[in-house]
């Protein structure tokens, strides 16, 4: 090698070590469950190739050298050399920051890699104060990329995005897109409302959009079949499609919740205010010194924190829901503001994703709630598919308290009798019980499932586009347990007659619309394969005509020749 050569090789090794301006302490799979097992540990995976993890580094040390002398220690470990430790710890990206405590993984850092946001999550999760630091957070260049990746939304700014610059921005999370057409009504209204979430979700999330009609294949690529179309880009995970209000203030809530660490500690002495404050939650449970698995944070992360997923050991919580203290784990759902469990579910480190996603996903919806212009698409276009008893509902006033407490009474009712409507493989599926307001949804409601007035009564299977609003019988739903609950298993069963919340024109008009669409998407994914299928059809019609022509070439000849005839 010559030497010029081995100075660039070794100039370019440098380069891609991280900096070491204070002591690091690194583990290995030799001295990691030891380190760890005493205390709180601040653990970075990182990988010195990585370019997030250099731009890390300077923040990194004046942790390190703030919170020296706390009770938090901070150590790292370079999945390079340790790769299969990081595959044990449940590492998918670099750099992956993760909160231990006695050995136990607490909970892994989310979100944009700030200083202040750091301190913030380790004050949260562990009661250390937040310290006086000497050495303040890096500052870098304001119109550099890499202060996009490592601190969110740096000015408040919508960022117009390429497919040059989409991945790049996409990979590192937290970013919520819109997806737009320049032509689109609805995405001209929502244009202002976009630049202010992106103020005021400044430093915390990472508002985007795309213009597709510069950008159709991107568009394309990732799922867009309408405008505008509203997409947030975790950390880790898959994306999830925003479907609810349009306001500033509900797009900012959801997205700030989004960004939530994935798990939250629960002792005992909160779970009532906690039920109090969330109509749906989970907690996993994990026997003291015991890791929950990777898996369940895999699952959890699609979630983005609605309903919230919080953890314990607590032995008063493992009495209260009379659960054994094995080497397997626990997750319950609580709903409603009830304390005892809607439903339960045991599994192991070796339990896939999918089945824990699943779980989740099927039990993430309260049993009881009202359905507004903010809560529909969660609702009705929910992955478990649920069947919604709607009930309408006057404005305000003692009869629509009197209808809604009904309602509230049933879905309790429901869970009581009909338990197995939490266990999918029985074939049957959860049910929501639901209000909407018929004086603000009149036209809609009448359109939609033929209500006309307060306190009617129907079935809606969204996911169909049908509702039920008789009995087996012909008779009308009415708001009581024996006409509801009767309907609700005829219509699990497939027994029950349907009404379609689209006329006919409707609905051929979509079936036409999906099958365009198809074809688009099929075309857009794959050009050569449908050129080539394309030009194969030209020179079979080609082929056939030429065939014709010479057949009837032939024939005019044969009959009119001299010899036409053979006898």
């Amino acid at each position: 090698m010559q030497p010029f050569s081995l100075l660039l090789l070794i100039a370019s090794l440098a380069c891609a070590l991280p900096a070491k301006s204070v002591e690091h302490k690194l583990l290995t799979a030799d001295n990691f469950s030891k380190t760890i097992a005493t205390g709180y540990w601040f653990v970075e995976h990182f990988s010195p190739f990585c370019p997030h993890c250099r731009a890390f580094g300077p923040t990194w040390d004046a942790l390190v050298e703030d919170y020296a002398g706390s009770s938090v220690n901070f150590a790292q470990v370079d999945c390079v050399v340790n790769g299969d430790l990081c595959d044990e710890n449940g590492v998918t990206g670099y750099p992956e920051m993760q909160l231990y405590r006695a050995g136990a993984l607490q909970v892994t850092f989310e979100g944009g890699r700030s200083y202040e946001r750091v301190m913030l999550f380790i004050e949260e999760h562990t009661g250390v104060s937040k310290p006086s630091y000497s050495v303040p957070p890096p500052e870098l260049p304001e119109h550099d990329l890499q202060t996009l990746h490592n601190e969110r939304n740096p000015h408040g700014e919508v960022l117009a995005l390429t497919p040059e610059s989409f991945a790049g921005i996409v990979a590192d999370g937290d970013v919520f897109v819109k997806f737009f057409a320049p032509w689109c009504g609805h995405c001209k209204k929502l244009a202002p409302i976009w630049e202010k979430l992106a103020k005021g979700l400044q430093h915390r999330v990472a508002v985007a959009e795309v213009n597709c009609e510069d950008y159709k294949s991107l568009c394309s690529s990732e799922g867009v079949t309408g405008f505008p179309m509203l997409f947030f880009y975790p950390a880790s995970g898959k994306k999830t499609e925003y479907s609810g209000s349009r306001r500033v203030e509900a797009m900012k809530d959801w997205a700030e919740r989004a960004v939530r660490p994935v798990f939250l500690e629960l002792d005992y002495a909160d779970l009532v205010q906690v039920v109090k404050d969330n109509s749906a939650l989970y907690i996993a449970f994990h026997a003291p010194g015991v890791s929950l698995p990777p898996s369940l944070t895999q699952a959890a992360r699609p979630l983005l924190g609605s309903p919230p997923l919080f953890i314990s050991s607590a032995p008063e919580l493992f009495t209260h829901f009379a659960l054994p203290v094995t080497s397997d784990f626990h997750l319950i759902a609580l709903k409603d503001g009830d304390t005892s469990a809607a439903a339960q579910l045991r599994f192991s480190a070796q339990t896939s994703v999918e089945d824990l996603s699943k779980w989740l996903q099927t039990h993430r919806l309260p049993l009881a709630m009202e359905i507004s212009e903010g809560s529909f698409q969660e609702v009705m276009n929910a992955e478990s598919r649920p069947l919604v008893v709607l009930v309408s509902v006057t404005a305000s006033g003692v009869e629509r308290d009197q209808v809604v407490e009904t309602v509230r009474g049933l879905a309790a009712q429901w869970r009581r009798t009909n338990a197995t409507q939490y266990t999918p493989a029985h074939g049957t599926r959860q049910v929501v019980f639901a209000w909407m307001d018929q004086e603000r949804w009149t036209s809609w409601l009448k359109s939609m499932y033929g209500i006309k007035g307060p306190a009617q009564v129907v079935i809606v299977d969204h996911s169909r586009l049908v509702y039920f609003d008789t009995t087996r019988t012909g008779s009308h739903l009415t708001l009581d347990d024996a006409s509801i609950f009767t309907a609700l298993g005829d219509a699990m069963k497939g027994t029950l007659s349907v009404r379609h919340s689209e006329n006919i024109v409707e609905r051929l008009a979509r079936s036409i619309n999906n099958k365009l669409l198809a074809i688009e998407r099929m075309v857009s994914d794959h050009p050569w394969a449908t050129l080539s299928f394309f030009a194969l059809g030209i020179l079979v019609v080609f082929w056939v005509i030429r065939r014709l022509l010479m057949d009837e070439d032939y024939t005019h000849s044969y009959k009119s020749g001299k010899d036409a005839r053979l006898d």
